[in-house]
């Protein structure tokens, strides 16, 4: 991480938009909103969604990656968690910014 006031590093600022873009892909926050609820196996994360069993595990493999998502072999199955703290925290961040964007928006309505 930088240093306050430090511009990061080309390496670093490509991987801060690696995560993003990770992030941007609206199959992949639907699975960590299931995920955050509690763990899941595949085949219920399937029926849950309604995706293809290779797009779920398309995107479970780059949420592991990114170290969001990590998964235990019970018998056959394979058991899919969220790392809670760190998805509860980037959904609190952006949840704050989006009400913060809308009751400015709203103030500016009820001035006008």
């Amino acid at each position: 991480m930088a240093a306050a006031g430090s511009m990061p590093s080309p390496q670093l600022l490509e991987e801060y938009s690696q995560f993003f873009r990770l992030l941007s892909e609206p199959a992949r926050l639907q699975l960590l909103c299931l995920l955050a609820q509690g763990p899941l196996d595949g085949a219920s994360l399937i029926e849950a969604t309604g995706f293809s069993q290779s797009h779920v595990s398309r995107q479970l493999g780059q949420l592991q990656r990114a170290g969001l998502v990590s998964c235990v072999r019970e018998g056959v199955r394979m058991v899919y968690s969220a790392d809670n703290a760190l998805v509860n925290d980037l959904c609190s961040l952006v949840q704050n910014r989006l009400r913060q964007r809308l009751e400015a928006q709203l103030k500016q309505l009820e001035s006008a």
